[in-house]
C-alpha cells in the first residue's frame, strides 16, 4: 500500500456463511493446493482466506505514523537519528520489531475470527543489500529477519492460522511508488540491477528452503504491487497500461522456478503491474500451483468492480485472491467481503494496526510524539528538544502492543460479522436500573441502515472521482457516523453534522420495565434543528434543538417519557431537520 491520497485504479466476495468453507477452527489439513479455481486443502474442501496484512511491522510507511511526507522507512530512520542519535535509533527499530507484533496478536486475530495472516517482508532483515555486501554476487544471510518469521509462523501453528509469506520490499525497489518498498531512488532499482534481481531469486529459494516442509504456510507471494513503467516509464511509470510487462513475468518465472528446486508442495501467488493488477503478457501461467492476487481500494463493490479478475480466473482456471484491500470504512469493508465471498475470493486486509482508526487496532499516540511529527510534517513548527523526541518515540513503543491499543470492535464486527448478517448488537451493555447516560457515539454495532443511517459512508473515489468522507473527522467509530473529539477532554467524544434523515439506534436492557424520562444532550447551530426519539417503534413528540454559541455548549432536550420493557429495548433518535450535534442520551426512572 499507499499513501491515502495517491489514486490508484485498484480493483477487486460474500453468500451465506455456508457458501464457502471457513476453515479457522478444522484440524491439521495439510498442504494447501490450488484445484482448478479454488484453493483446497489435502482433503478436497474448500479454504477462503481471511485475513489481516502485518504492514508496518517489518516495513513501515510513512502515513501509518501520521507522516505525510518523505514516508520511505529508511528516511523516516534518518530523521529520528537527526532527532535522538544513532544508537538511540537503533534501540528504537529494536524495540519497534520486537512490540509490533507478538503471539498476543495473533492470539487475538483468532479470536476474533480470522484465519491468515499476510507477512509483508523486508528484504534487508533477511539478506544484505547489494551494494553492501563484502564479495560481489554472493548472499550474506541474516538471521533477524529468518528469527521473526520462524516466531510468528509459531504463533500461527498453535493457533492453526495460515501464515502467507510476502515479499513487499525487494532488493532495490520493485516500483517509483516509493513507500510501498522503502525504495531509494538514487541506487538501482530491481528492474535496473541484475544483481538485485539475482539477490531477490535467492531469498525465495532460502525461504523455500527453510519452510518446505511447514503446512501451516499458506503461500509464497512472491512480488508485492510492482509498478514500474517499462515501456514508457515517464508517461506511465505505474505500469498501469504496460502491455508486455516481460521483465516482471520473467523474474516471477525465475522465482517460481528456484523455488521449486526446493519446495514442490507450495502454493506461488503472482502479482500483477499497476499495484498488483495489470496482468497483460504475464499470463499463461506457467507452474500447476498458481493463485493470482489483485488488489482493490476506493472503488465501488459491485460485480463490475471484479468483472476482470472473475474473467481472468474463468480463463486459465486458476484461483484469484484479494491479497491486498480496506483502508476504508465499515460499509466500504463489509460491503467488499459480501462481494468477496459471493464469488469464492479469499481476502486479506490492511493493515492490522497504525496511528489511525479504520483497522483492528489503533496505536495511540502522545504529546511528545505529536511534536516529532508535527516537526516533520511542517519543520517551521519547531524541532523537539532531544528528550521530548526520545520520550515521544519510546512512548510510542509501549502502545504498539495490543493489551495498550485502542480495540475498534466496530471494525472487527464489520469484517466478521456483518457481511453474514443485518442483525444489530449492543456497542456497550447499557444496563438500566433507575438512571442510565448513554454517549451518543456508542449507538449500536451493525451495517448502516441497521444500526444507524448516515448518507456519507464510504470512500469511492477511484469509481466518483469525488473523495467521500465517511467519518469525517476519522476519531472513535469507523462508520459512516460523524464523530468529533471534545477539545480540552480526555478521550470524550460527540456525534456531529447530523443530517436531515439520519439516525442513531441504541439497545437498552432494562431491570424492570416502567415509564423513563428520555432526554438528549444536543447542541445546534441554527433554530430549526429537530430531532424525535422513537422507543421500540413508537414516536414520541419532535424536538427542538436548543440552539448553542458553539458546537459543544451542551443543552438538555427532552423527548418526553416513554414506557420501555424488562429487557431489551431498540432506541432511536432521528433527525427531522439536520444540524446538531449530540452528546448523550439520558434515561431516568420517573417517580
Amino acid at each position: 500500500m499507499r499513501l491515502l491520497n495517491r489514486t490508484k485504479f485498484k480493483l477487486i466476495s460474500a453468500a451465506a456463511l455456508c457458501t464457502a468453507l471457513y476453515t479457522s477452527d478444522i484440524k491439521a489439513q495439510g498442504f494447501l493446493k490450488t484445484d482448478g479455481q479454488k484453493i483446497v486443502n489435502e482433503k478436497g474442501q474448500n479454504v477462503l482466506f481471511r485475513g489481516i496484512g502485518l504492514g508496518g511491522w517489518m516495513l513501515q510507511e510513512g502515513y501509518m505514523l501520521g507522516i505525510n511526507k518523505d514516508g520511505q522507512q529508511y528516511k523516516i530512520r534518518q530523521r529520528i537519528e537527526d532527532l535522538i542519535g544513532k544508537k538511540q535509533t537503533e534501540e528504537f527499530y529494536a524495540g519497534w520489531l520486537a512490540n509490533h507484533t507478538r503471539k498476543a496478536d495473533v492470539d487475538s486475530l483468532k479470536k476474533w475470527g480470522f484465519n491468515s495472516i499476510r507477512l509483508p517482508m523486508h528484504y534487508n532483515l533477511y539478506t544484505l543489500p547489494v551494494e553492501q555486501e563484502p564479495e560481489a554476487g554472493k548472499n550474506t544471510w541474516l538471521d533477524k529477519g529468518f528469527t521473526m518469521t520462524d516466531s510468528l509462523l509459531a504463533w500461527c501453528k498453535a493457533n492453526k492460522m495460515y501464515l502467507i509469506l510476502d515479499l513487499h520490499a525487494a532488493p532495490g525497489g520493485q516500483g517509483t511508488d516509493l513507500n510501498i518498498a522503502d525504495r531509494d531512488p538514487s541506487k538501482p532499482s530491481l528492474w535496473d540491477s541484475e544483481a538485485n534481481k539475482q539477490k531477490t531469486i535467492a531469498l525465495w529459494r532460502k525461504l523455500a528452503e527453510r519452510y518446505a516442509n511447514e503446512s501451516w504456510i499458506g503461500a509464497y507471494d512472491i512480488i508485492n504491487e510492482p509498478n514500474w513503467g517499462f515501456e514508457d516509464p515517464k508517461g506511465d511509470e505505474h505500469g498501469t497500461k504496460e502491455q508486455k510487462n516481460e521483465p516482471l513475468q520473467k523474474l516471477m518465472v525465475d522465482i517460481t522456478k528456484a523455488i521449486r528446486e526446493v519446495d514442490k508442495k507450495h502454493i506461488v501467488i503472482i502479482e500483477g503491474n499497476g499495484w498488483g493488477n495489470n496482468y497483460n503478457g504475464i499470463t499463461p501461467t506457467w507452474d500447476n500451483n498458481l493463485v493470482m492476487s489483485f488488489h482493490k481500494y476506493w472503488n465501488f463493490n459491485d460485480q463490475a468492480s471484479i468483472v476482470h479478475i472473475v474473467d481472468f480466473r474463468n480463463k486459465y482456471n486458476i484461483p484469484a485472491w484479494l491479497g491486498e484491500t480496506g483502508e476504508n470504512s465499515n460499509v466500504w469493508f463489509t460491503q467488499a467481503i459480501q462481494l468477496f465471498e459471493k464469488n469464492n475470493i479469499g481476502w486479506s486486509w490492511w493493515p492490522l494496526k497504525k496511528l489511525g482508526n479504520s483497522n483492528p487496532e489503533q496505536i495511540r499516540s502522545n504529546l511528545n510524539y505529536q511534536q516529532v511529527v508535527d516537526y516533520w510534517n511542517d519543520p517551521s513548527k519547531g524541532k523537539p528538544t532531544e528528550s521530548n523526541a526520545y520520550s515521544g518515540l519510546f512512548e510510542l513503543l509501549s502502545y504498539l502492543k495490543v493489551e495498550n491499543a485502542i480495540i475498534h470492535h466496530d471494525v472487527i464486527d464489520a469484517m466478521i460479522r456483518q457481511p453474514f448478517t443485518g442483525e444489530t448488537r449492543p456497542f456497550k451493555a447499557n444496563k438500566l436500573v433507575s438512571k442510565l447516560t448513554i454517549n451518543a457515539v456508542d449507538y449500536d454495532l451493525g451495517r448502516n441502515g441497521s444500526a444507524y443511517f448516515d448518507q456519507d459512508t464510504a470512500d469511492y473515489h477511484v469509481s466518483t472521482n469525488k473523495r467521500g468522507a465517511g467519518n469525517r473527522n476519522r476519531v472513535y467509530r469507523n462508520d459512516g457516523v460523524d464523530i468529533q473529539k471534545e477539545d480540552g477532554k480526555y478521550e470524550s467524544y460527540f456525534v456531529t453534522s447530523v443530517e436531515d434523515g439520519e439516525w442513531l439506534q441504541f439497545t437498552v436492557n432494562a431491570v424492570t420495565s416502567g415509564t423513563y424520562k428520555v432526554n438528549v444532550l444536543a447542541s445546534a447551530d441554527r433554530s430549526s434543528a429537530s430531532f424525535s426519539a422513537v422507543i421500540n417503534g413508537k414516536k414520541l413528540a419532535a424536538i427542538n434543538v436548543p440552539v448553542t454559541a458553539d458546537n459543544t455548549g451542551w443543552q438538555t432536550a427532552s423527548a418526553g417519557n416513554a414506557t420501555l420493557n424488562k429487557g431489551l429495548n431498540k432506541i432511536r433518535i432521528y433527525a427531522k431537520k439536520g444540524g446538531f450535534n449530540i452528546k448523550s442520551i439520558e434515561l431516568s426512572k420517573s417517580k
